[in-house]
């Protein structure tokens, strides 16, 4: 079985070279609508995918409290941005966005907790295994071209989004073993844990992917088609999510 989990959490690792099939010559040319997409993207795993994965999983006199932790999420991220803002100061030659590395972390989480998600599916079945694993792989294609889009915005050179981003995917192995051998565990702080990480990729999305959108459609003649693409996503993505839950 912890082979199984293994392979099944590797499969959905490998969604993260999704950005392969972008050509350079297409990645320039609708970079900005990937950018749309993207932030599209990210607002709706947080609410149509972590926070009611967090709440299906959290006592009922934890919900009053709940927000606080969305709320963690935000402050850490803004925390750990200033730092690596002053950290890029002091390198000449840098010309990575922070945002860039802040969502690796924040997906790293979301990769791990989507491996455990999966080692406990397995624990019940493998006929519900492999269901659990095609949902999370049907839904982590979309949000993992959005992941690049924001990589290559941030001033990822395309190879190297593609291959931080395989890192940060792998986490869903990392997770699918510890699930395997401390599920019982660990159980009790996952949702926690997911409220926070959720809190974070809101942070990214509201402080730098929005804003370089309205930078954008200040300068562009393409302003209403990403619009278009922007609420598009978003409506797609609550049919999409929300039929996994």
């Amino acid at each position: 079985m912890l082979l199984q989990i293994i392979i099944a959490t590797f499969i959905v690792s490998l969604v993260s070279f999704i950005g392969i099939l972008i050509t350079n010559k297409h990645l320039h040319k609708f970079l900005h609508y990937m950018i749309s997409f993207a932030a599209a993207s990210l607002i709706s795993v947080v609410f149509f995918d972590l926070i009611p994965e967090a709440f299906e999983s959290l006592p009922l006199t934890e919900f009053s409290n709940s927000l606080i932790y969305i709320v963690g999420g935000i402050v850490l991220f803004f925390l750990i941005e200033t730092l690596l803002h002053w950290h890029h100061c002091g390198k000449e030659h840098d010309h990575k966005k922070p945002v860039g590395t802040l969502l690796l972390g924040g997906d790293f989480f979301h990769n791990f907790f989507d491996g455990i998600l999966i080692a406990g599916s397995f624990l019940l079945n493998f006929e519900t295994g492999i269901l659990v694993t095609f949902s999370i792989l049907l839904h982590e294609i979309p949000q993992e071209v959005g992941n690049f889009a924001v990589l290559i915005h941030s001033g990822f050179k395309k190879n190297k989004a593609l291959l931080f981003n395989f890192y940060s995917a792998l986490a869903a192995v990392l997770g699918g073993i510890v699930g395997y051998f401390v599920l019982d565990l660990i159980s009790f702080i996952i949702p926690y844990v997911v409220l926070v990480s959720a809190g974070g990729l809101l942070y990214i999305a509201l402080s730098d992917i929005v804003p370089s959108m309205h930078e954008h459609l200040r300068e562009n003649h393409t302003a209403l088609m990403e619009t278009i693409v922007f609420i598009l996503t978003i409506i797609l993505f609550k049919i999409f999510l929300t039929s996994f839950h």
